[in-house]
């Protein structure tokens, strides 16, 4: 029997042609789901304000574990450095005592729980590492904390606040009701503030140095231990004062507490500047928050 050997045709004609394999590469998320994404992020920390509240809590404990006074130790050493720089300063500046004095503690105060929310909001996703590659949570709820940490701790330094206005015989005025909506604001701004710092932080480590000294610098920069009035009659006002954000949002708080009227122009330079910090981070976490277990 002939057989005949089949050609090198034939037989790639039998084998069946593998079909190549197609690689999908999608490209980058649309804004529009990138947007509801990080609001849905943002509704899923606010339904957990009661796990907030209970790491907040854990925090402080954590933190003074083993003190005798626990978180009352910031407040007594703010007491300490208040009077200690009181009498000096205001013999420097040729103030007033009864009026220097409830200035300087409530601005020390205010800018205390500032530039502390500042230093934390930058290494806040840091510091949670292990809660982010661990458990599936909302990412804002870590900035969430560091608010609710520095408020429960600014409430134990009210009692310095409350105690110097008693003794110098200064009553808010009638604008007091201005300070819950200036509450409301600086709990805003400082959530914002919390989370995009945190993403910078995660993103570039050396971002909390850096924070750390443009803080110091900006605590001398405003009027934090001298009073604004000194500068009125020069042009450096106009920088250090109106146009410094700082000021603004201490003076919607600062002003009512020590008798002052309300300022339209602070509360409108407040809100600008609040409305532009909002929007940036915003803006910010919704393109990086996919990211962040990836930085951190």
């Amino acid at each position: 029997m002939n057989m005949i050997a089949p050609h090198h045709e034939d037989i790639a004609a039998a084998v069946p042609t593998p079909t190549p394999a197609v690689l999908n590469v999608s490209g980058a998320q649309r804004w529009g789901d990138a947007a509801a994404l990080a609001a849905a992020d943002l509704g899923s920390s606010l339904r957990l304000w009661r796990l907030i509240w209970t790491l907040s809590l854990f925090d402080i404990k954590l933190r003074y574990r083993g003190s005798v006074l626990g978180p009352f130790w910031l407040t007594l050493s703010t007491t300490i450095m208040i009077a200690a720089i009181g009498f000096l300063y205001a013999r420097l500046f040729n103030q007033r005592i009864d009026h220097y004095l409830p200035f300087l503690t409530v601005s020390l105060i205010l800018w205390n729980f500032i530039s502390t929310v500042t230093a934390d909001g930058s290494t806040c996703l840091v510091q949670a590492e292990g809660m982010i590659r661990a458990v599936r949570m909302p990412h804002s709820l870590h900035a969430a904390r560091v608010v609710m940490r520095n408020i429960l701790v600014f409430a134990h330094n009210l009692i310095v606040i409350a105690g110097v206005l008693v003794i110098f015989r200064i009553w808010p005025a009638a604008s007091a009701v201005t300070i819950i909506p200036a509450a409301l604001l600086w709990c805003m701004d400082g959530f914002a503030l919390s989370l995009l710092l945190g993403m910078l932080g995660a993103r570039f480590r050396d971002t909390p140095p850096i924070v750390a000294s443009l803080m110091q610098i900006a605590f001398y920069l405003t009027p934090v231990i001298w009073n604004p009035a000194m500068l009125m009659h020069r042009g450096i006002a106009t920088v250090l004062v109106q146009l410094n954000p700082f000021y603004s949002m201490l003076e919607i708080m600062r002003g009512p507490l020590l008798g002052a009227q309300m300022e339209p122009v602070a509360w409108l330079v407040a809100c600008g500047y609040s409305a532009g910090l909002i929007l940036l981070a915003g803006v910010v976490f919704a393109r990086a928050r996919s990211r962040i277990p990836y930085w951190v």
